[in-house]
């Protein structure tokens, strides 16, 4: 008997040669599309997401087609308005950025469809992820490392997966480029080989965030209050629109004007109130990180010195890294870490997540909460 894995299949390129290399590999494919939609109730303001279209469907039943794999969609709207839209609208309420795709990736991709998929009897959930999953026989565990293209690498949007997961996911584009992919995809003759990537966050149409918010804020009854835009000695600059509508780092429709570029480098929501900063005063030597998930072993160490990154697609920052005198597994996301930078960074983004390595393994990671 085959063992059985599902793959999560979005109808693009990446999930599509992942199931492809899967059934050659032997496995009994079971091809799974994650509906969105809109949750009930929510769906009069707003258009079809990207992710569930009638078209990422279609390609997605496809390709299931021409693997000869067995293919459903399912709708996973409630767990997504539950673990990520909520969590994302009150992060931008409270003045945070949040990171929507790392908590879609440890509640959803790795908690529900992982639950949905031992449910059919599969052994392994997998996905078009391009990082790796291998088993270190020395420290008797399975680790989460970078994946080989350097550019394209996304295990920082896995950092914050639960660690008992680990040993049933597979990553069949760990080892693969972009390109490469492509070309499998054309070995394969499987439709979607040119179909460009999506960037966008999957429920938020045309990338516009603050848009989705406002319709959101009007189902919800909720307004937005105006308030001051300051500069770091307190001066009053201007008048923001609402904080929700700001993110750190933000330098271009802050409404004011000086003499040299501003950026946004604060967000107060206990005074309603954001703090523009010259590109100099945007720098910070380091962070605070709470709600920390480690998936490799670091016994009890007080610190370390690694690498990290506070968003996606950036070189990795040499650090030293704090850690809370008590690690456990009961109350870990309660603790939190002190993040030093050997050198200042800007765009310190409270709500974005942190990414711990070693050389090319994810130690863990973290939800910056503020910068320092």
């Amino acid at each position: 008997m085959k063992t059985k894995v599902v793959v999560a299949m979005s109808g693009g390129v990446d999930s599509s040669v992942a199931a492809a290399l899967l059934k050659e590999q032997g496995y009994e494919v079971i091809g799974i599309t994650m509906c969105f939609g809109t949750a009930a109730g929510s769906s009069n303001l707003l258009k079809r997401p990207p992710c569930c279209s009638p078209e990422a469907l279609e390609d997605a039943r496809r390709v299931s087609n021409i693997l000869d794999i067995k293919h459903y969609a399912l709708n996973f709207a409630k767990d997504l308005e539950k673990f990520v839209i909520k969590d994302f609208i009150d992060e931008y309420l409270s003045g945070r950025t949040p990171n929507p795709c790392v908590r879609c990736n440890r509640f959803l991709k790795f908690g529900t469809l992982l639950k949905k998929a031992r449910e059919l009897g599969a052994s392994f959930i997998a996905t078009g992820h391009y990082a790796r999953i291998e088993f270190d026989r020395k420290l008797e565990t399975h680790l989460l490392k970078k994946g080989k293209d350097t550019f394209k690498d996304q295990s920082y949007f896995l950092c914050s997966i639960d660690k008992s997961a680990l040993p049933y996911i597979l990553l069949p584009l760990g080892k693969y480029n972009k390109l490469q992919v492509r070309a499998l995809a054309r070995k394969f003759k499987l439709p979607v080989h040119d179909k460009p990537g999506s960037q966008e966050i999957c429920f938020v149409p045309d990338a516009d965030y603050r848009g989705f918010l406002k319709n959101r804020l009007v189902q919800m009854k909720t307004n937005i209050k105006p308030g001051p835009i300051l500069d770091t000695t307190g001066k009053v600059l201007g008048t923001h629109n609402g904080i929700a509508f700001y993110t750190i780092g933000q330098r271009q429709g802050l409404g004011v004007s000086f003499k040299e570029p501003l950026y946004c480098i604060n967000i107060d929501a206990d005074s309603n109130s954001i703090t523009l900063g010259t590109k100099e005063e945007s720098y910070f030597k380091g962070l605070v990180a709470h709600r920390l998930n480690f998936l490799y072993p670091v016994g009890n160490a007080k610190r370390l010195d690694l690498k990290v990154k506070i968003r996606y697609n950036q070189k990795d920052i040499k650090s030293r890294v704090n850690l809370p005198a008590v690690i456990s597994n009961s109350d870990l996301r309660n603790l939190t870490a002190e993040v030093i930078f050997n050198q200042p960074q800007s765009s310190v983004a409270p709500g974005q997540s942190v990414v711990f390595y070693k050389a090319d393994i994810v130690v863990g990671s973290g939800v910056i909460y503020k910068p320092r």
